[in-house]
């Protein structure tokens, strides 16, 4: 199984500037060979591959002008040719849209690395080819020494001043060898994140976008937002927007407060998601939600999206799967809400306002979202 990590690495500035160096390169040969793919298209010629475009890496450095692309690890410049193509095999597949030019302003800022010359010189430094040992810091324990462990796909990224070195390594599965009789049941929402239903216990995690730290960092948005809005229309000339350099800090603050809201979600999902897998049910059940109809309602789109289900699913697959655990998806069109938990019977008329679901037949009242997640638990694929 592939692991992936994300580490927080400190360059000097001689290898900060081999860094962007890396990244400029990247987005010239990006645009580059895009080029050459509109010319033979124009010419009615045959579409470069992925091979054919790193044959031409070696030329393109000779022509008397892009001499200094020796200075730039080979291995990059060819994984960005299999990315391109990539990109290309996804828009003749209908999958994504057509491949665009790279900008400096817009484009994210990262660059592949050489995996079969990454390596960690010791509990401080690691490797990385024409940068050189950079500095690092983490709380993972990796393997020190070349060629000890298996790297794929290692990026470097910039991301607001912090500079992160993310790849995968092949792990054993380190799961527990024996897993609970007991079944759990999930139910995802609004109001609360998740309500779970694990035997006899319930867990209720609450909405973390309702917290007084959540609140505060809305607040703060806001009136950065209000801010750049005013410098704006402060700085027009007749039509034309003057972006001045008080107007980049504050949108430099601005891109910092969101990273900072959405490090807050991510990890409240990471440390729900451990949690729930810790306790070792032999089988996890959740709904499959229509995410894409639950935002088309304008009342309820923004706390549906600040709430990441898709984000919550991906985790619980990924750690399920590490921890050897089955994980099942009940069809969206299954009434876990409408079905009475104590006898079945499902309840056509429960509108989303009632918050306690009351039985016509058996006379059961409980919690509409914990009522969700015992039916979701006993649910039969």
């Amino acid at each position: 199984m592939i692991r992936s990590f994300k580490i927080r690495i400190y360059p000097t500035k001689e290898q900060e500037q081999k860094m962007w160096e890396h990244i400029g390169a990247c987005r010239f040969l990006w645009n580059w060979m895009i080029d050459r793919q509109h010319e033979r298209y124009a010419q009615n010629e045959k579409h470069l591959s992925a091979f054919d475009m790193i044959r031409l890496i070696t030329p393109l450095k000779n022509d008397g002008v892009n001499g200094w692309l020796y200075d730039i690890s080979n291995a990059t410049l060819q994984t960005v040719c299999r990315d391109l193509s990539k990109a290309y095999e996804l828009f003749f597949r209908k999958v994504a849209r057509y491949p665009k030019y790279k900008t400096k302003k817009k484009t994210r800022s990262s660059f592949p690395a050489r995996a079969d010359a990454l390596f960690f010189v010791d509990d401080k430094l690691v490797n990385i080819e024409k940068v050189g040992h950079v500095r690092y810091k983490t709380d993972f324990n990796f393997p020190i020494g070349k060629k000890v462990t298996k790297f794929t796909n290692p990026r470097v990224k910039y991301v607001l001043g912090k500079w992160m070195l993310c790849f995968g390594t092949e792990c054993e599965n380190q799961a527990p060898c024996e897993l609970s009789n007991k079944r759990m049941g999930i139910d995802l929402g609004v109001k609360e994140l998740a309500v779970v239903a694990f035997e006899d216990e319930s867990y209720v995690f609450h909405n973390i976008n309702k917290s007084k730290k959540m609140r505060e960092l809305e607040k703060e948005i806001k009136r950065v937002s209000r801010r750049i809005s005013r410098k704006y229309e402060a700085n027009k000339v007749g039509d034309v927007y003057i972006k001045t350099n008080n107007i980049k800090r504050e949108e430099d603050k601005l891109r910092k407060l969101y990273m900072k809201q959405s490090n807050i979600r991510q990890n409240h999902i990471h440390q729900i998601t451990h949690l729930l897998v810790s306790r070792l049910p032999c089988k996890v059940v959740m709904e499959d939600l229509n995410v894409v109809g639950l935002m088309k309602n304008r009342h309820i789109s923004k706390r549906v999206q600040e709430q990441c289900f898709f984000e919550f699913r991906r985790q619980m697959e990924y750690k399920c799967e590490w921890y050897g655990i089955e994980i099942v998806f009940a069809n969206r069109f299954f009434p876990s809400s409408k079905t009475c938990s104590g006898c079945g019977t499902v309840k056509h008329d429960l509108k989303l306002k009632d918050r306690e679901y009351q039985c016509p037949h058996c006379g059961l009242i409980i919690d509409r979202d914990y009522n969700a997640a015992i039916n979701l638990m006993k649910y039969i694929a």
